[in-house]
């Protein structure tokens, strides 16, 4: 197995240790902890496809279980936040449908001959997501240390709803690029 798929292998390890920490409350510093996991999740999602790509260490695998690792750690967070009340359920529902429709699309236009890569966009979403995440974990930490922010509840529930906009539009730019090949009208 090479470095990349290590590191894949790596991030979806770390996701139950992750979710542990984030909703186990014993200790002031959990939500740090937890945030620490994750952020070194999203780290290894950085480096695991640089290095694909720079060595040439793309592998049927690793296309398999890297977006599965990034989705599963991505959407793990939500609903745990949505299960401790810091966000809602709906902007969490919106970016479900978006990645089951990304994956659906790829599939599909994948018996065709087509491969869907990862688009700019995408990588932007994906990468707004991740920080917003840690930010909201990091100003969620904050209060059992004693800082409380006046605005903490709405900037976090903004965060998720901006990665959800961001989301939407992504999967549109996935949509129109490949209409054409899941034509409705055939």
């Amino acid at each position: 197995m090479n470095l990349p798929n290590k590191l894949t292998l790596l991030r979806v390890i770390m996701i139950p240790f992750f979710m542990l920490f984030l909703l186990w409350d014993f200790s002031r510093f959990n939500i740090l902890i937890a945030l620490l996991i994750f952020a070194l999740a999203s780290l290894t999602d950085l480096f695991d496809g640089k290095i694909a790509r720079k060595y040439n260490l793309i592998t049927d695998f690793g296309k398999f279980l890297d977006p599965l690792a990034d989705k599963a750690l991505v959407m793990a967070a939500l609903v745990i936040f949505v299960e401790l009340g810091w966000c809602g359920s709906v902007p969490v529902v919106i970016i479900l449908f978006r990645e089951f429709g990304v994956s659906a699309l790829r599939l599909v236009v994948k018996d065709g001959g087509v491969v869907v890569p990862a688009g700019r966009f995408g990588k932007i979403k994906t990468a707004f997501t991740m920080t917003s995440l840690c930010a909201t974990m990091l100003l969620k930490a904050l209060e059992p240390l004693g800082v409380v922010l006046p605005f903490t509840d709405i900037l976090c529930r903004a965060l998720i709803w901006i990665s959800a906009l961001l989301t939407v539009a992504s999967g549109i730019q996935y949509l129109a690029a490949y209409w054409k090949v899941i034509d409705p009208t055939k």
